[in-house]
């Protein structure tokens, strides 16, 4: 399998490919500004603004003392220069900003990251440097992995379309587990490696960095918020796609801080798969093609789980878009959070959905796009205007907005339901219930009149959602796992109470006798949440 894999994975970008990206980006994001002097001059100094507001901020000490200076002087140069100075300036800055966002790959990293990832998933971490593991790691493949990892959906007919044109793999995104899980089923696909873009934070990180600075990841900076920089960033993602690279993102732009599936989602990066067609339709593409993949990933436990549910329900407008301090930080935490999951046996779901075209149309068995009655439409005259591929910004604004919605729609229907999600839905309806005066944030710290639920209420709800799910599951808007689809309650609590007591800080809950002691409600929010967005209106219970 590694062979095999590896001797189609020559497809990645070296720095040749590299280098007319960089220069193809700075000329198209510079052509995009320099038709009109006041938009350079206006980009030049509002960059410079968001570069020093955040500089203000900025931890790192040294990049603080390098920047500021230039950043000080730039500007007040920009303040005397004439209009084709200001545009050198801007052109530096596109430069300055393309050069740090592109990403480097060495395929001997490569080939050592198939080697070792079995061992990094399989509790195998520890805190040594990455090079004293790579070199103390035996050969192997992934295939280990696969008793706790389920790839399932449309696997085959991915791997088919990935010969037939672009790949843009969007997945939900839970934890930085999930670009593990990701890497694991392009591997496991055998599929060459795709362009990735990662947030710097994960470029920090002690267990992650290595492998991001050298498998081809281009860097995302979110404390950057100047529009030339987002430019640089949808121009680097789009100009990769037409020259073939697959590409992978989380369109969410962060990790869901609820617990719940994303619904909405960024539209930067999203649309650059339908600029990259019709780049490619212009030019006259071989393989013009681009399909978008919705990937869904799901897990019993979420290794960040606490962090992202106390940031989501701090204060609105004091959350952190940024976390850089959470579990996965820490690899020893990682390494036991693995381990506990192994040793029970927990399925982690990465589950491929139906792809779609870049204008959110399904696509069939052949890489045709179909119409929600199965018919096949030419997508290409969905761009074409007088004969021709051409660019509408309010058009294309739409289609992506049509991408997004079935896009989302697909990230619901692939969402595998799990014994944590069910059982915490069941106690926090019995929590509302029981306290319907109290609002939200009181319930989640007070806990309302009772210290714990009584059995028999839960799995009465627990057996009403379940019935509920089963219908949506038969819809086909809905999965659940292998426990839930046995309809066993009982076996379910057991389940999911193992989980809870196996890895956070404090359980989210305990059982004493009949009754169920809710220890840590916001964790029973965070994974209640995963049933939000689902029809199940029908759930009543009486008190």
């Amino acid at each position: 399998m590694a062979e095999k894999q590896l001797a189609s994975a020559e497809r990645y970008m070296d720095d040749r490919d590299k280098e007319r990206v960089v220069v193809e980006v700075t000329h198209r994001v510079m052509d995009a500004y320099a038709r009109d002097p006041r938009k350079v001059e206006q980009a030049l100094f509002d960059t410079l603004y968001e570069e020093r507001l955040r500089l203000r901020t900025e931890k790192d000490k040294d990049e603080v003392k390098r920047l500021s200076g230039y950043y000080k002087r730039m500007q007040k140069e920009a303040a005397i220069a004439g209009q084709e100075r200001q545009r050198e300036l801007l052109q530096g800055l596109i430069g300055h900003y393309t050069e740090e966002v592109s990403g480097h790959f060495d395929k001997r990293v490569y080939r050592a990251a198939t080697t070792i990832m079995p061992a990094l998933i399989t509790g195998l971490l520890n805190t040594m440097s990455p090079l004293k593991l790579l070199r103390g790691i035996p050969r192997g493949d992934l295939e280990t992995m696969g008793d706790q990892m389920v790839l399932q959906g449309e696997t085959e007919l991915f791997r088919d379309l990935a010969g037939k044109g672009t790949i843009v793999l969007v997945a939900t995104h839970s934890s930085h587990m999930d670009s593990i899980m990701l890497g694991w089923a392009i591997y496991r696909l055998g599929l060459p490696p795709f362009t990735y873009g990662a947030g710097m934070n994960l470029f920090s990180n002690p267990i992650l960095g290595f492998f991001m600075h050298n498998l081809g990841a281009y860097k995302v900076d979110r404390r950057k918020k100047a529009e030339l920089y987002k430019d640089v960033l949808k121009a680097y993602c789009g100009c990769t796609i037409e020259m073939g690279y697959n590409n992978m993102f989380f369109p969410g732009g962060t990790r869901t801080r609820s617990g719940a599936t994303e619904e909405h989602l960024k539209m930067g990066l999203l649309g650059q798969g339908l600029d990259a067609y019709i780049h490619n339709l212009r030019n006259k593409k071989e393989k013009p093609d681009v399909f978008v993949v919705p990937v869904s990933i799901n897990y019993q436990l979420v290794l960040e789980a606490e962090t992202l549910i106390d940031d989501y329900l701090k204060e609105v407008g004091k959350s952190r878009y940024i976390i850089t301090d959470d579990e996965f930080s820490k690899p020893q935490v990682v390494l036991d959070f693995v381990r506990k999951l192994f040793s029970l046996d927990s399925k982690i779901h990465v589950t491929v959905g139906r792809p779609l075209d870049v204008f959110g149309n399904a696509v069939d068995d052949e890489g045709n796009s179909v119409d929600r009655r199965g018919r096949v439409i030419d997508r290409r005259r969905y761009v074409f205007r007088r004969g021709r591929p051409a660019f509408d910004m309010q058009r294309d604004r739409e289609y992506t907005m049509e991408l997004a919605r079935a896009i989302t729609d697909s990230f619901h229907r692939d969402t595998v339901i799990k014994s944590t999600n069910l059982v915490s839905s069941a106690v926090f309806t019995w929590l509302r219930e029981q306290n319907p005066e109290v609002d939200l944030y009181k319930l989640l710290r007070a806990g309302g009149v009772e210290p714990d639920v009584p059995l028999r209420d839960v799995y009465r709800r627990m057996e009403l959602t379940l019935k509920a799910l089963h219908r949506l599951s038969d819809y086909g808007r809905v999965r659940m796992d292998q426990t839930l689809s046995r309809g066993d309650t009982v076996l379910m609590m057991g389940e999911a109470l193992a989980h809870f007591q196996s890895f956070h800080q404090q359980a989210a809950m305990v059982r004493h006798g009949d009754r169920l002691a809710h220890c840590d409600r916001n964790l029973i929010y965070y994974y209640r949440n995963r049933l939000t967005g689902f029809d199940l209106k029908d759930v009543e219970v009486g008190p």
